[in-house]
């Protein structure tokens, strides 16, 4: 009798043990990095920079969890046999735009709408329909609904830019995969269509204005000094140029010298805030990493400068 081996697709498609990691795989199959959450939670399992030993996947130089997202069965088979993670998919490496659809949280004032109510709308304006594509419910009742990016398009996070309770995830940003489950309950598969190219007038929606050219990015307050508006559009190149492992710094010290200019009156926090942030993301950080280190360096600066800069 001849022996055949076995068919790897077959075997691919033999269920695991664990159901997490089944859900993994699956991720991985359809060609999304994924990465593990903390068990039966949301954020990333993986280690953070400060506690970063240099060793494994890290030897040459700390590597985020958007960059130790992979599709590779034997690493995610490794990772899930240490715990029942979650599952995270690294958008941006999958090529994938997620519009997040929330819900409305306790603290929202009475009747504010869903995120599926303001996306129809959305739609309707438009002239669109709701687009079909692979769809997840969320633990707490909303839906994440999946697309494709066109080739060479690279789009980030936004958070309410298309509407409120509207955010979108790409470049810098993950989404619990379905499979996954938190205290607010599961990730489940509504639609298990084909993910869609996302819609041209999503794409057009979420494309960043380009900058004018030899113009700063934004208005520079009338009353600020020429000096301070140099000032900022230098801060402002020197992040948009920074590279993985510098980002952080430049933003951070970009955001300390400009706070100078903004505890003496010259140039106005919400213009600066706006500018080093349109810098950061472009620098391919995310929203959130952007939000959070400029207004810790602002407000450092702000509190230990009270005259205007030499």
């Amino acid at each position: 009798m001849t022996h055949h081996p076995p068919n790897p697709l077959l075997t691919a498609a033999l269920p695991a043990a664990d159901p997490l990691l089944t859900a993994a795989l699956q991720a991985a199959e359809r060609g999304w990095p994924v990465f593990p959450l903390r068990v039966g939670d949301k954020p990333p399992a993986l280690h953070g920079e400060t506690s970063c030993t240099g060793t494994g996947p890290c030897a040459a130089g700390h590597r985020k969890w958007e960059q130790q997202a992979t599709t590779d069965p034997d690493r995610l088979r490794a990772a899930w046999a240490v715990r029942p993670f979650n599952i995270g998919i690294a958008t941006g490496p999958a090529g994938l735009v997620v519009v997040d659809l929330d819900m409305p949280k306790p603290k929202d004032p009475k009747g504010t709408p869903s995120g599926v109510t303001t996306f129809a709308a959305l739609c309707e304006r438009a002239g669109q329909t709701m687009p079909a594509t692979y769809r997840v419910r969320t633990a707490s009742g909303g839906q994440h609904l999946y697309f494709t990016t066109p080739h060479g398009v690279r789009l980030h996070n936004t958070r309410d830019h298309l509407g409120k309770k509207i955010d979108t995830r790409a470049w810098g940003g993950y989404v619990v995969a379905a499979g996954s489950s938190t205290r607010a309950g599961a990730y489940t598969v509504l639609d298990d269509l084909p993910v869609a190219p996302l819609p041209a007038w999503l794409q057009e929606a979420l494309t960043p204005a380009p900058p004018a050219r030899h113009a700063p990015m934004v208005r520079v307050a009338r009353d600020a000094s020429s000096y301070a508006a140099v000032g900022l559009r230098n801060e402002e190149a020197a992040v948009r140029g920074a590279v993985e492992g510098e980002r952080n710094d430049k933003l951070t010290r970009a955001a300390r010298a400009m706070g100078r200019f903004v505890a003496c009156g010259d140039l106005e926090r919400a213009e600066v805030e706006q500018a080093l942030n349109c810098a950061g993301l472009a620098a391919g950080l995310s929203d959130r990493e952007c939000r959070a280190t400029i207004t810790h360096a602002l407000n450092w600066s702000i509190a230990h400068n009270t005259g205007r800069p030499a």
